[in-house]
């Protein structure tokens, strides 16, 4: 039962709501200009996806599917990982969504034409 009180108050002390929000007023400048960076790129990266579902004639109940494919290979570029790397990367990436359900050759199309990756150079 003791284990469980001190548990409890070292959780009351560091969830302090006055802590919390000092720390996040200090943060939000740095988040904020973060943000707007990222997210017009962001922007920018989704609509390329939607045309290419637009030309290559998918339903837009599936759109969500393949934004998040999307997001994940956009998450990899940001993360700094190019070349052969990521072109594995996203391979691996193609045949989980494939497995989900999702179209091989419009996969392929988004890793291309969006992100300019072309498939992994040999085994």
């Amino acid at each position: 039962m003791s284990d469980a009180t001190k548990r409890i108050a070292k959780w009351d002390a560091k969830f302090k709501t006055d802590r919390v929000k000092a720390t996040l007023d200090d943060l939000r400048p740095a988040m904020l200009t973060s943000v707007q960076g990222t997210y017009p790129n962001l922007v920018s990266m989704e609509t390329q996806v939607k045309q290419v579902l637009d030309a290559e004639g998918v339903a837009t109940l599936d759109y969500p599917f393949y934004l998040a494919f999307g997001r994940q290979v956009w998450r990899l570029q940001r993360q700094e990982i190019s070349g052969d790397s990521l072109a594995k990367e996203v391979a691996v990436l193609i045949t989980k969504w494939v497995g989900r359900g999702l179209s091989l050759p419009v996969l392929e199309a988004i890793r291309t034409q969006v992100f300019n990756v072309g498939p992994p150079a040999g085994p």
